[in-house]
């Protein structure tokens, strides 16, 4: 497994219901903004990925649990780190806390596709060496 990449979120009104919980599907924004941030952090944008390499990441399949709520105005940390790494997919562990509090794990795996097509492709030499090493 690599290392763990943490992401600061706070949770905003909208990301809430009626009862100012965090609407379950807001936690896969949370989850999508980790794998972004950590992607930017070792130095790939996802627009250039499309632009320069015709590159697109998708979402394959999501195992959520939910453990705990997480309310508004909370701040939470949001943690990505990769499980599995084939020629064509990504698969990220990840887990949502406040504070020592563990409110939600996810496994999302990430499948690599042709931006043109659509049809999968494999990971880009780079990406794949760099997160290789991560």
């Amino acid at each position: 497994m690599s290392k763990v990449f943490n992401w600061p979120v706070r949770v905003y009104y909208e990301d809430t219901d009626a009862g100012g919980v965090v609407f379950y599907a807001n936690y896969l924004k949370f989850y999508e903004r980790a794998r972004t941030e950590m992607l930017r952090d070792m130095g790939f944008e996802q627009d250039e990925l499309i632009t320069q390499q015709a590159v697109i990441f998708v979402v394959r399949s999501v195992q959520v649990d939910y453990l705990k709520p997480a309310r508004f105005n909370e701040m939470l940390n949001v943690t990505a780190s990769l499980s599995k790494i084939k020629s064509a997919s990504l698969t990220f562990e990840q887990t949502i806390t406040r504070n020592d509090d563990l409110l939600n794990t996810a496994s999302i795996r990430i499948g690599c596709l042709d931006s043109e097509s659509l049809r999968p492709k494999l990971i880009p030499d780079a990406l794949k060496q760099a997160i290789s090493y991560e």
